[in-house]
């Protein structure tokens, strides 16, 4: 799997700003990576040097459209933990 495959987007929300404070960012990753593959995908594309992975599945909510209930889809997100000193500049807004 390519690293372009493996990272689907960043995943900004405040939850997330405040982590990256700390140096963990999160992003949705494809249902099959793992976490060797979300470290190497961001090291590849944004050039910083992964510490740590952690991944989890978000389960889809149930919501209704008119009176048919279903489920949104759930996805898989990862957490990636920097190098001190280390910052991904897409969230930075440079």
């Amino acid at each position: 799997m390519q690293a372009e495959q493996v990272i689907i987007e960043p995943i900004v929300t405040e939850k997330s700003n405040l982590a990256r404070e700390k140096g963990k960012y999160s992003f949705r990753v494809d249902a099959r990576a793992n976490k060797i593959q979300v470290m190497q995908a961001v090291r590849k594309l944004f050039g910083v040097h992964p510490v740590a992975c952690n991944i989890l599945k978000v389960k889809g909510k149930p919501k209704r459209v008119r009176a048919q209930p279903g489920y949104t889809a759930g996805w898989k997100k990862a957490v990636v933990t920097l190098r001190p000193g280390e910052v991904i500049q897409i969230f930075e807004g440079a």
